[in-house]
């Protein structure tokens, strides 16, 4: 049995939690998300928790079971406290720039580079060199602070580019001029 799958999810209070059709709808203070799960999990609440079960031990379910298990709590993460990574953008005149509701970057191309994050996301820069994405949804936010990671990725010589806050960029040894030769 999966030690994920089999974990009840807790609803906690203001949250309302809704299947049908093949859909889990979770809805909460500050979002609305929707999932499709497959047709081979059965998804089921009692208004306390949800739980999903799968209908045998083939490979395919047992995989199902754990994924499903882990989008629904997900969705049940982000609309009570929501999702939240920070980049850091290191470098010598690399900097980042709130422009409308987007980023703006300066990592070191002749023209800015301008990154407009999907709905239900929002994007803060509190100084030049932090930017703090959040929003309800862990693989937009997630996908979206790849993307302006993607800009100008941390490269290994000198660690210029953007990072997020707790990576560490493994940094390589320059040319050595051998004497003599």
């Amino acid at each position: 049995m999966s030690r994920i799958g089999k974990q009840p999810i807790a609803i906690p209070a203001g949250v309302k939690v809704t299947i049908a059709g093949g859909k889990v709808t979770v809805e909460g203070k500050s979002a609305k998300l929707e999932i499709a799960y497959h047709p081979n999990m059965k998804v089921e609440s009692d208004g306390k928790q949800v739980t999903v079960k799968r209908p045998d031990d083939n490979r395919e379910n047992r995989a199902l079971h754990g994924l499903t298990r882990a989008l629904i709590n997900n969705m049940v993460v982000g609309v009570t406290t929501g999702y939240e990574k920070k980049l850091k953008v290191e470098g010598v005149g690399f900097q980042a720039a709130q422009k409308d509701k987007g980023v703006e970057l300066t990592v070191g191309y002749a023209n800015r580079i301008v990154h407009m994050p999907p709905a239900g996301i929002t994007v803060t820069v509190p100084d030049p060199t932090t930017i703090i994405i959040k929003g309800a949804d862990k693989q937009a936010v997630g996908q979206f602070a790849a993307e302006v990671r993607a800009s100008r990725k941390p490269e290994p010589y000198k660690g210029k580019g953007v990072r997020y806050e707790n990576e560490v960029v493994r940094r390589k040894e320059g040319k050595s001029f051998a004497a003599g030769k």
